[in-house]
């Protein structure tokens, strides 16, 4: 496998790729997408939202809440990283498996085994190590798999499977919830069942992909050359970069909820660690049926109404109310209404935002993959900071997570200020 790296000439050889797509994406090639990109989410999300958490208890009891944002957030920074490069070399691969499926097969194959490490670790360190790994693994698949939305989806259908694949994550974390109560009594299973059944339906998709190719050889290019493809010019691609800011500031407010989840269970409503699989399970049971609804409805509306912006903006402006309403949350009953609040707002926001970037990424043609692995910084970025500064808020409110929570909802509402300041998106 070859990648095309030079500057000057590699705008050249670029521009000789398959032009943007216009021929209509069949529902079976959509279908076989969406299961795919769920696949993704359950391979790398289940093990954030349950088993990593889980683990880590029993390792350190004394010291979870430290010991898991230490995980997840160095994890998170790898997975930052990870997206934007794999991406660029995704947009330049030149190989007789195309552009992006060498890089699908690849990155899940790379995290299976990486998850086996994380799950048989003994030791903080070990865990740490192995999850970065992952993350890195799981990333080079996400930022081909996402660029494929660009690849062979035509403008006109965007917002109808932007909201399909809005639905993915959370089902993803459903049914990565479901497979950990069913088997959680071998965690090693809880790690690895939903890894292998993510790689299974990356597989599918890669048997019929018809992927894009480099139709004139690679060009190397010095390492300076390459990353000045990766300066921000925020100038020049404003919209691009509000949309990038907004997404960022939601996924915080989403982090805080996902990483503390189990913690906040036991430590805030008093619930016995062994509930924890089915009470998470049962959240995201709820989130995911509220979360399917809106996301088809939005995403088909969109696409009807030619319009993204005004989705993307009510969408941040509830979802703070549902974290506020986390924040009061008494019993898990009322915590389970604030999850149903925030799973619309979820549905509404995400199902069309990934149509909102597509549509103003700075060069479609040329840098997909790329400019959606920039985007995924802001899925990955809040990672970092989300566990970081609960743990800051947690350790000086001592245990508060009503502080936390209410944190997080101001967060998400600087969200919805995010998207006003864009001008040529509609």
């Amino acid at each position: 496998m070859r990648t095309a790296l030079n500057s000057n000439q590699t705008r050249d050889v670029l521009a000789t790729t398959a032009s943007p797509v216009s021929a209509r994406a069949s529902w079976t090639f959509i279908g076989l997408y969406a299961l795919a990109y769920t696949g993704i989410w359950l391979a790398l999300l289940t093990p954030v939202i349950v088993t990593i958490a889980l683990r880590v208890r029993e390792l350190t009891p004394e010291r979870a809440a430290q010991n898991l944002a230490l995980i997840l957030s160095i994890g998170a920074a790898c997975a930052m990283i990870a997206g934007p490069i794999f991406g660029y070399l995704s947009d330049r691969t030149s190989s007789r498996l195309g552009m992006r499926r060498p890089w699908m097969i690849g990155g899940m194959i790379g995290g299976f085994i990486a998850l086996a490490c994380v799950a048989t670790s003994t030791s903080i360190g070990a865990m740490l190590i192995a999850w970065c790994f992952a993350q890195i693994a799981f990333n080079a698949a996400l930022a081909s798999t996402v660029a494929l939305l660009a690849d062979q989806i035509p403008t006109e259908q965007r917002g109808t499977v932007a909201g399909i694949l809005g639905v993915c994550m959370p089902l993803g974390q459903l049914i990565g919830a479901y497979i950990v109560q069913l088997v959680a009594s071998s965690l090693v299973v809880a790690f690895l069942l939903p890894a292998a059944l993510g790689a299974a339906t990356i597989f599918m998709l890669a048997i019929v992909l018809p992927d894009r190719r480099l139709t004139a050889p690679p060009v190397r290019t010095s390492l300076r050359a390459a990353f000045a493809t990766f300066r921000a010019e925020p100038g020049r691609y404003r919209d691009f970069w509000c949309a990038w800011f907004s997404r960022f500031l939601l996924g915080v407010g989403t982090a805080f909820q996902t990483t503390y989840q189990p913690l906040y269970l036991v430590e805030n409503l008093h619930r016995d660690p062994s509930e924890v699989p089915t009470l998470v399970f049962r959240s995201m049971l709820l989130q995911s049926i509220l979360i399917v609804a809106i996301s088809l409805v939005s995403g088909r509306l969109s696409d009807k109404l030619g319009r993204r912006k005004i989705f993307v903006l009510v969408g941040a402006l509830i979802y703070a109310v549902g974290l506020w309403w986390i924040a009061a949350a008494p019993t898990y009953g009322f915590f389970l209404t604030g999850l149903a609040i925030a799973a619309v707002a979820y549905g509404m926001y995400f199902a069309v935002d990934l149509a909102l970037v597509t549509d103003v990424l700075p060069n479609s043609d040329r840098d997909a993959a790329k400019d959606l692995g920039i985007l995924n910084i802001a899925n990955a970025f809040p990672q970092v900071v989300a566990p970081v500064t609960g743990a800051v808020i947690l350790t000086l409110a001592q245990g508060n997570y009503t502080a936390m929570y209410a944190i997080a909802g101001l967060i998400a509402l600087a969200s919805a200020g995010a998207i006003l300041p864009m001008k040529t998106a509609r």
